[in-house]
């Protein structure tokens, strides 16, 4: 088991990604704190789910784009599983605007909770790690880090904000033995985009883009972030690794 021995801590960790994420981590040996900010119900399923696998975990609120909760967040994880080994920063906001039509609310809301509120929970763990000299932080970003998207201004901010602030991050932390990189995701099916792409049509339109000719599995991240946060990455700081099918080349 890569991760024995490890806690870590994934934000949104319920649904979608982040749950993939969570489990995959507790099959590797892992302690989960599965945070959520408003779905309890599939938080505690995620961290059932672990338990099963005989793992600890537990399921924190918390919104991480307010400082208040990601103290209280931070503070509970380490009071309940007593260390943070990984972090992996997923919780994000997405909606589809027109750049004409995108209100500064929702500009605000999608960029507060997938970027500041990366920095919010990454700094605060952060300090922690450097106390024990060790550590990996794992941004979510997606390949919309460097590629534009029609309607999608904010949301295309916010991850290339994340693929900067992981290099910077990296760079700084690197001294006291924290690695942090990133995983730029493709499109991948989640209860965000599963009615969207139900239409065959705009299926069809998104898989001619991607060189592997079909949408992705939020399971299928679940490896690199697996690699990412064991020690078999011990070289590797302030990257961006890119699991999209091959979208990012096309």
């Amino acid at each position: 088991m890569r991760l024995q021995g490890k806690t870590a801590l994934v934000t949104g960790g319920g649904r979608g990604i982040g749950r993939e994420i969570a489990l995959a981590f507790a099959r590797e040996g892992a302690d989960v704190v599965v945070n959520y900010v408003r779905d309890q119900d599939s938080a505690e399923r995620t961290a059932s789910e672990i338990r099963v696998l005989g793992r600890r975990a537990v399921a924190i609120q918390g919104d991480t784009s307010q400082p208040g909760d990601v103290a209280r967040l931070v503070e509970q994880a380490l009071a309940e599983l007593g260390r943070i080994d990984v972090l992996v920063n997923n919780a994000a906001a997405m909606s589809r605007v027109p750049f004409l039509e995108l209100t500064e609310q929702e500009w605000d809301r999608v960029l507060d909770v997938g970027l500041k509120g990366y920095f919010l929970v990454g700094q605060a763990v952060a300090r922690h790690m450097v106390a024990r000299r060790s550590g990996s932080i794992i941004n979510i970003s997606s390949a919309n880090q460097q590629l534009a998207a029609l309607n999608f201004a904010h949301y295309c901010a916010a991850k290339g904000g994340v693929g900067m602030l992981t290099r910077c991050m990296a760079l700084e932390l690197a001294p006291y033995g924290i690695r942090v990189n990133a995983i730029a995701a493709g499109t991948v099916i989640t209860d965000w985009n599963r009615a969207y792409f139900s239409d065959p049509e705009r299926r069809a339109q998104r898989e001619a883009r991607i060189p592997l000719g079909r949408i992705g599995d939020p399971r299928e991240l679940t490896g690199m972030a697996v690699y990412l946060a064991s020690d078999e990455a011990s070289f590797t700081t302030g990257a961006a690794m890119f699991v999209d099918g091959g979208m990012s080349i096309g």
